[in-house]
């Protein structure tokens, strides 16, 4: 269902009374670096464990580290960027769609000053980072948002390999111009490959359609036509609930995979009509970073031409596996390698089950005419991917072991959809999602809602259950339409963790919630 009915005003998730004395005394624990953690209201409730902790400081000094630092600012402001074409006035990091990209080496630190020159607060997320919880970027959780012409200095060691990337965590600015890629090297990898290409996908309105500030109203007062969730029925699938291919071959995110009809799809900050071209020479291989920053939409990934060797999700190795296709979900990246041949060749990202333009860039290794835009390869029609397909190598694997606790995570809606919920509350009303620190914990996610829902773990990567603990790793996960998937996490970094719906709207209507370390 998309949303054409826009009011003037925003709405922020607002938080219950419990809510706001719990975080202020966890805020009070970072300044103060108490150990204990903060003691809830509720006298029988156990200790958190706060992001300013003993426990957070000792596990990131534990961590391995390279001795190099990597320095960067990042300045979140008002831009006027050229989409390839079109120019739109938007935030932006750096005044740039997307921002500059941050290289590092697994094991180095990363020193990044934040300068906010935006109207409104903001922070910085490093989505996929099992970084220190003090630095991941979450408001009155993790950090105090930074305030107009603040700035805040984060500092992390960033301990695994991967394609993450970084992004508010303030409001629906997702849903705005900042973005940028974080590329995690590893100093092991064996680089099959003559060149790396990062591609960040994204859906676009503002400067252009209504902003997203606009929709969020439009959502809050006309929901989504009394699409409601089904609470009373039950989710239903196992481990076909997280597999992309378990719909039907045609909409296997099912029939509505977004709320917002997005006038524009880029990749690289570029429009079909002026598509950014990578070249390369007939037979080399490369490794392409793909990354889906939209706010509401999935995107159906093809290379005409060509097959899709898929050697990471979400920056974790897997045993590489061949494709024509794949879907990516908000939140989700995919790392692939391929052999190029020879001419021009559309690299599309087509929104899956939204209407809507596809976005377009070009892999040229030969002159000729360009991929002419709106032409979609057969490739999108083939073999598509399904998490079932993949194997984690034997690095990634987590090591089989008993599950200690076992937590639910039913996905939900109600009034019309003005509001999604988690275990039936707002993020404003949640319950915590208690673990202890070495613990395996499964979440088994219960979709009873008629959307899909990409649900992002901060801090931690899990193992899609169902494969003895040996199931790949990822941090986003795509959940179907009435359908359940279990995802085993080790507990390993202390601790207050979101984790939410990647949908920037329905994260901003209510679908979050915390997995909350405890003693």
């Amino acid at each position: 269902m998309t949303v054409r009915g826009l009011g003037p005003s925003s709405r922020q998730p607002t938080l219950s009374r419990r809510q706001v004395v719990q975080l202020g005394a966890i805020g009070a624990v970072a300044v103060a670096g108490s150990y204990a953690g903060v003691r809830l209201l509720d006298a029988s409730s156990p200790t958190l464990v706060g992001p300013g902790s003993r426990a957070v400081r000792e596990v990131e000094a534990a961590r391995a580290t390279t001795g190099n630092v990597v320095t960067r600012t990042v300045t979140a402001g008002p831009a006027t960027v050229d989409l390839g074409g079109r120019v739109v006035s938007t935030w932006a990091y750096d005044a740039t769609v997307p921002g500059p990209e941050i290289r590092m080496t697994a094991g180095d630190q990363l020193q990044v000053r934040l300068v906010n020159d935006l109207p409104e607060a903001t922070t910085v997320h490093w989505h996929g980072v099992a970084l220190r919880n003090d630095m991941d970027g979450v408001p009155d959780l993790t950090m105090p948002a930074v305030a107009p012409g603040g700035t805040f200095d984060y500092a992390f060691v960033a301990p695994d390999p991967g394609t993450y990337w970084l992004h508010p965590h303030a409001g629906i600015q997702l849903d705005y111009g900042m973005q940028s890629a974080l590329v995690v090297e590893d100093p092991d990898e064996p680089g099959a490959y003559q060149q790396e290409v990062v591609l960040v996908l994204d859906d676009w309105t503002d400067g252009w359609g209504a902003s997203p500030t606009e929709i969020l109203a439009g959502l809050v007062r006309d929901g989504m036509g009394g699409m409601d969730g089904m609470d009373g029925m039950d989710g239903m699938g196992g481990m076909g609930g997280a597999m992309m291919g378990s719909g039907s071959a045609s909409q296997p995110l099912g029939a509505d995979a977004g709320d917002v009809a997005h006038p524009a799809h880029l990749i690289n900050g570029r429009l079909p009509s002026d598509p950014v071209t990578v070249t390369a020479v007939p037979g080399d291989r490369i490794r392409f970073r793909v990354i889906n920053a939209a706010g509401d939409t999935a995107y159906r990934f093809a290379i005409g031409g060509h097959r899709l060797s898929v050697t990471h999700t979400d920056g974790t190795a897997v045993e590489p596996y061949e494709v024509d296709t794949l879907i990516v979900g908000m939140g989700e990246r995919y790392d692939v390698v391929v052999s190029v041949g020879d001419g021009a060749f559309p690299i599309v990202a087509v929104p899956e089950s939204k209407a809507g333009p596809s976005a377009l860039a070009v892999l040229r290794s030969a002159s000729g005419d360009a991929p002419t835009p709106g032409r979609l390869p057969a490739e999108l029609g083939g073999q598509l991917l399904s998490y079932g397909n993949l194997r984690p190598t034997a690095e990634t694997a987590f090591e089989s072991r008993a599950i200690d606790r076992e937590l639910p995570l039913v996905l939900s809606s109600r009034d019309g959809g003005r509001q999604w919920l988690i275990n039936g509350a707002t993020f404003a009303d949640r319950e915590p999602l208690y673990v202890a620190a070495g613990e395996r914990v499964r979440l088994t996610i219960v979709n009873r809602s008629m959307m899909f829902h990409p649900v992002h773990l901060h801090g931690h990567t899990f193992a899609l259950a169902g494969r003895g603990g040996t199931g790949i790793r990822k941090d986003t996960v795509n959940v179907l339409p009435m359908q359940t998937v279990s995802l085993d996490v080790q507990a390993d970094n202390p601790g207050q963790w979101m984790t939410h719906c990647h949908n920037a709207y329905h994260a901003e209507l209510g679908m979050m919630s915390v997995v909350s370390y405890a003693v």
